[in-house]
């Protein structure tokens, strides 16, 4: 580690302890003022889940104004995979500042996109010397969907594009068209882009079916309704994300992913929010046995900067001509050092390893809620992304109340949850893959305590 990385580490982590500690209530005094000020200039729209304002935050700890220490089980949504301000990632940012903040990579290119595209190539499954697959860089996941699929689109001159029930793939036109559930994403934006299917996903809890059978009827779902001939592309999250982390039965995404390849349709792995080693592979398709044609990354690619790829199969990428593709600031030189220093640190310091000792650890402590508390459906995930399934005991009815009542107490205690699911039935956990085994014993006991409150 280099002088400029060490005075980074020494200053961050001592000014940031890795302990939770509630000094005020929560939103503290000065939270409620700066967002007072937020509303007067700020539209509704943009909301916020707990309007909390951060002044700073290391690994697994964000420190607010009023002073509290709350520990992050959202990381951004899957952004801080590697945990905020990661020393490497803060220097290898600060350098690339000092040298190049921005040209425009298709008016004079730098290396570090070059490197992230190198990373991103050696880490897809499927790429090899003689079939590579080649990277556009671009902003945001969002902006990863709306490109992959009209990359599809250019390489098989087909306009249909299929998704699955519950899924979710941004707040852009065609994203937010794309995705299962309308508000608030979709609700009065409209028209709706068109050409999109949605077909039923694999939903083991709820439908009880084998891969192959829930495969089969995806498949002959859009065979009536869209025909494979017309469809450019199936856009897939391997565990999805907002749908409520639901990880398909063993079989159906092999199964959707021979069907493509049959029908000459692109198969497309959506890991904006799986990806970049969260669930204990690089890339959670690898866990399926699936070799998709393009694979889409963000959030955690950057360490918190904005970044997202599409990396697919040369011969795809390969259509596009020169001046498709690209975007300002896609691709940013600050953002693609960050990114390089995540994909060195996957390495060495063996977050893929890391990834399931959090599954086996947090994984454990909510199968142990769940013996507590009949409310609790399911355990469901893979690596540090992980979620729990909150119905009315006995039943598959999806308690969405309960799920806000132990979210909001949580907050109180120091503790930052998500909801997720199409209902909002569901609690999901994405921790740092740094997180401490103490740190999540005390997010077991916040999470023991708030059921208790919540369900009193």
């Amino acid at each position: 580690m280099s002088s400029a990385t060490s005075a980074v580490a020494v200053s961050t982590e001592s000014s940031v302890p890795q302990e939770r500690l509630v000094r005020t209530e929560i939103p503290g005094p000065r939270s409620k003022e700066i967002h007072e000020r937020r509303r007067a200039v700020v539209p509704p729209g943009v909301h916020s889940v707990l309007p909390v304002y951060i002044e700073r935050a290391h690994d697994s700890i964000l420190i607010d104004v009023d002073g509290n220490q709350i520990i992050d089980v959202c990381g951004g949504i899957g952004v801080t995979t590697i945990g905020h301000t990661d020393d490497r990632v803060v220097a290898a940012a600060t350098a690339q500042l000092q040298n190049v903040t921005h040209t425009l990579f298709t008016m004079t290119p730098y290396e570090p996109y070059v490197q992230v595209a190198e990373h991103l190539a050696k880490h897809v499954p499927g790429s090899t010397a003689s079939a590579p697959y080649k990277t556009l860089l671009m902003n945001s996941g969002a902006e990863a969907v709306e490109n992959g699929v009209k990359i599809a689109r250019k390489f098989t001159g087909r306009p249909g594009v299929a998704v699955l029930e519950h899924a979710y793939h941004g707040r852009t036109l065609l994203t937010s068209s794309m995705n299962h559930k309308a508000a608030p994403y979709a609700l009065g934006y409209g028209p709706r882009v068109g050409d999109i299917y949605k077909a039923p996903n694999s939903y083991p809890l709820h439908d009880g079916l084998t891969g192959a059978e829930a495969a089969a009827r995806t498949i002959a779902y859009l065979e009536k309704q869209a025909g494979a001939s017309d469809l450019a592309c199936l856009v897939v999250e391997p565990v999805q994300g907002e749908g409520g982390f639901i990880v398909p039965a063993d079989g159906f995404l092999p199964a959707l992913a021979e069907w493509c390849r049959a029908n000459g349709i692109v198969f497309i792995a959506d890991e904006v929010q799986a990806g970049m080693a969260r669930t204990g592979t690089v890339f959670s398709i690898e866990q399926f046995d699936v070799v998709p044609d393009i694979v889409l990354s963000a959030k955690g690619i950057a360490g918190g900067l904005p970044l997202a790829g599409i990396t697919g199969r040369a011969d795809i990428m390969d259509q596009s001509q020169p001046g498709g593709l690209g975007g300002t600031f896609g691709g940013n030189p600050v953002s693609c050092a960050a990114a390089v220093a995540v994909f060195e640190q996957i390495e060495s310091l063996g977050l893929l390893g890391e990834a399931r000792r959090i599954e086996s650890s947090f994984g454990a402590g909510l199968r142990e809620l769940q013996e507590r508390f009949p409310a609790i459906a399911e355990v469901r995930g893979m690596g540090a992304m992980l979620a729990i399934e909150v119905t009315k005991p006995g039943t598959l009815e999806p308690d969405a109340d309960l799920v806000a009542r132990v979210i909001d107490a949580a907050a109180q205690r120091g503790v930052l949850l998500l909801s997720s699911g199409v209902h909002n039935q569901a609690i999901r956990f994405l921790p740092s893959l740094k997180m401490s085994d103490a740190l999540i014993a005390d997010v077991m006991s916040v999470l023991q305590e708030s059921f208790s409150v919540a369900s009193s």
